[in-house]
């Protein structure tokens, strides 16, 4: 494609600033712009011919309908699509889209989940639009992204928290920078770049897979001859099929605005990854939400299935999503980027100590913001953190820290005393080790690789997470600082003090050795091994304290959250284990009976035959079978009698019913299955193999 098509391409379905610059008048737009740069509301004159101008433009790109598109709490997006026409008469319409309909939607809310917020017969929800996110054309319709709240104004959604957090991380930065002298800083932004994993594999046999197509991954499968041991695919030649999808799923995402930079292979078979260039943690979040959208799409068209789940195959690398945070001012500073000048060079080691802090403070949330059923069968596994969440700085920075800690020389290319303040920091490299692909939170520079998130999630908890974590802490320093007598003695010793009392979040070691889990806990740190005990810690006392301090999450929104999360957990695994017993008594006892049968007719034609005749292998066989058989028939029936047993109504038991009972049963099913798919004949195995599935795309 050729550099004049390719920025023609790109943002051509997106309503972004250039078009509202061309087409609306310079009352309207500056009025636009004044209601995202300051927060002020936009009046209904405004919107009316925001409205008319997109309808205009929209129509001009083929779009029929409008929708608001909205993101509610079961992770994915949602939209209810109406079209421009009104009638006019009885044989005759309009093309018609009021600011009413821009600014305000209704739809039928009784199905999303709410956790409690409202009840199930009140059907209404509210969708208000957010003007600082671009309005798009996608499939011919005219989305308008909104925030989602019900009646009563309650968040309904992840849009709706992530504004909140990310409008009060900006009040806080603001507030420190001033201390630095900084007048110029309007505005702090937390940018985000999500890199996202994913798995292709060809689509006729994704289709002969019940459990990929209910579960989303394989809940059997004996493990592949190949897999990943040679590391021939990471970063290896991207196959023609592949490569003609990436191609369209770039095209595609250049034309909502969306910045995809990079794409290649992962560790595993079948496994790629894509990552944007930074945006605002909303466009972020928004992108992210329609590049997973898009992948399905785009994959389809290619006669392939884009899988996101966490773990769809066991036994290879699953798939994550890197969320790189930092923070940068309206003036186009990285307030994460230690660089060249001692002011800075102390700015950035006041906010990177509010980071270590936060994270030490508030370790649990963090952990529980990337909690779900698909991440339980990755973290820890040898290919992504731990659940023990810890701070990885580098050789150089974690020096620094050192030395700040204990008062002593920082050695670098010369002996330099470190003595913090505004005028008195010697110039702080960029980190320029490799990055420790163990940690869950690495400084890679210029900002932090979040590395725990699932590939399926959203993006949105996570970073509301991490900007309200920073804002606390951040306001706790502005406090701190505001009435100090000297600055920069003050500075000095808040940040020598706040180092030496949380450096116990910071390790640059391996996270997956055992030696660390170990150390871990002498050091205090919590592990929260899976969602179930993850999402017991939600509601500490603490992390309702913190939302609803900073106006983030009232306490009965976090509730709300909790909840959701939890009987979202209970039915992914009680959907997982049905799928198991269906599968089992439906298609692989019928098919291991049979080719049981077939080696006992054979072994018995044998020695009608010649009766001495040696049939010890097949005998062997024959045994192992009926052994293995038992055993997974057994585990089918405990399964099943567990599924049977009530919980109670609450679901934080619930959830741990499911997972140290449930989950139990069903690792040892798929245990005697997998033995089982090993000797019985490829012919007889109702499913695709691991190798039919990772190498089925040629």
């Amino acid at each position: 494609m050729s550099e004049a098509r390719t920025a023609e391409l790109f943002g051509s379905m997106v309503f972004n600033e250039d078009v509202m610059k061309q087409r609306l008048s310079s009352t309207c737009y500056k009025a636009w712009k004044k209601c995202v740069n300051d927060a002020t509301p936009l009046q209904l004159e405004t919107a009316h011919e925001m409205a008319a101008v997109m309808k205009n433009w929209a129509l001009e790109k083929g779009a029929t309908h409008f929708t608001h598109w909205f993101q509610p709490m079961t992770g994915v997006t949602a939209e209810k699509h109406d079209s421009f026409i009104t009638p006019e008469g009885s044989s005759r319409v309009l093309m018609q889209f009021s600011g009413k309909e821009l600014v305000r939607g209704e739809p039928d809310a009784s199905s999303f989940p709410s956790g409690g917020l409202r009840a199930t017969f009140e059907a209404r929800g509210y969708t208000a639009w957010d003007p600082s996110s671009f309005a798009f054309i996608k499939d011919g319709s005219l989305c308008i992204p909104t925030i989602f709240c019900s009646y009563s104004g309650q968040a309904l959604d992840k849009k709706t928290p992530l504004l909140r957090s990310m409008e009060e991380l900006s009040r806080q930065a603001v507030r420190v920078l001033r201390l630095f002298g900084d007048t110029d800083v309007k505005k702090v932004t937390s940018e985000v770049g999500a890199e996202q994993e994913y798995f292709l594999i060809d689509k006729e046999v994704y289709n002969r897979r019940e459990d990929l197509i209910l579960t989303g991954r394989t809940l059997f499968g004996a493990k592949p001859p190949k897999g990943q041991e040679l590391e021939d695919h990471y970063f290896g030649t991207i196959k023609p099929r592949v490569a003609a999808f990436m191609k369209e799923l770039d095209e595609e995402l250049w034309k909502l605005g969306i910045l995809a930079k990079t794409k290649h292979n992962e560790v595993a078979p079948a496994q790629h990854e894509l990552a944007p260039i930074y945006a605002d943690a909303n466009t972020a979040c928004d992108h992210n939400q329609l590049t997973m959208e898009t992948m399905k799409k785009v994959a389809a068209r290619h006669g392939m299935v884009c899988l996101l789940h966490e773990k769809p195959f066991a036994g290879v690398n699953g798939s994550g999503k890197h969320d790189n945070w930092s923070l940068s001012t309206d003036t186009g500073h990285n307030l994460f980027k230690p660089g060249s000048t001692p002011s800075q060079n102390a700015r950035f080691l006041l906010f990177l100590t509010a980071f270590i802090k936060g994270v030490d403070e508030y370790q649990d949330l963090l952990r529980c913001s990337v909690a779900n059923p698909g991440n339980d069968h990755r973290l820890g596994t040898q290919e992504a953190p731990p659940a023990i969440i810890s701070i990885f700085l580098g050789d150089e920075l974690n020096a620094i820290v050192e030395s700040i800690i204990q008062g002593t020389e920082y050695v670098d290319q010369s002996k330099k005393i470190l003595s913090i303040g505004v005028d008195a920091l010697p110039p702080i490299p960029q980190d320029t080790t490799d990055r420790n692909r163990t940690s869950p939170l690495a400084f890679t520079g210029n900002k932090f690789e979040f590395r725990m998130l699932g590939s399926s999630q959203s993006i949105s908890g996570p970073n509301v997470a991490l900007n309200t974590i920073m804002a606390e802490e951040l306001k706790q320093f502005a406090c701190a600082l505001e009435g100090a007598e000297d600055f920069n003695a003050a500075l000095h010793d808040l940040i020598q003090n706040t180092l030496r009392d949380h450096q116990r979040i910071i390790f640059n070691g391996n996270g997956y050795e055992e030696a660390w889990t170990k150390e871990a806990e002498r050091r205090g740190l919590s592990n929260l091994a899976c969602t179930a005990d993850a999402l017991s810690a939600y509601l500490q006392p603490k992390h309702i304290e913190l939302f609803r301090n900073h106006n983030v999450l009232t306490e009965e929104e976090l509730v709300a959250r909790s909840e959701i999360h939890l009987v979202n957990y209970c039915a992914v695994v009680g959907i997982e284990a049905r799928t198991m017993v269906d599968m089992v008594k439906r298609s692989i006892f019928p098919a291991v009976s049979a080719f049981s049968g077939s080696v006992a007719s054979a072994v018995a034609s044998k020695k009608a035959v010649l009766a001495d005749l040696d049939c010890s292998d097949e005998e062997e066989l024959l045994k192992k079978m009926s052994l293995l058989t038992a055993e997974m028939m057994q585990q089918t029936r405990a399964l099943e009698e567990a599924l049977a047993v009530p919980h109670g109504k609450d679901v934080y038991e619930a959830a741990h019913y499911y997972k140290y009972t449930v989950f139990t049963v069903m690792e040892a099913l798929r245990a005697a299955v997998d033995k089982l798919e090993t000797i019985t004949s490829a012919g007889y195995w109702p499913y695709p193999s691991y190798t039919d599935l990772l190498f089925s795309v040629k």
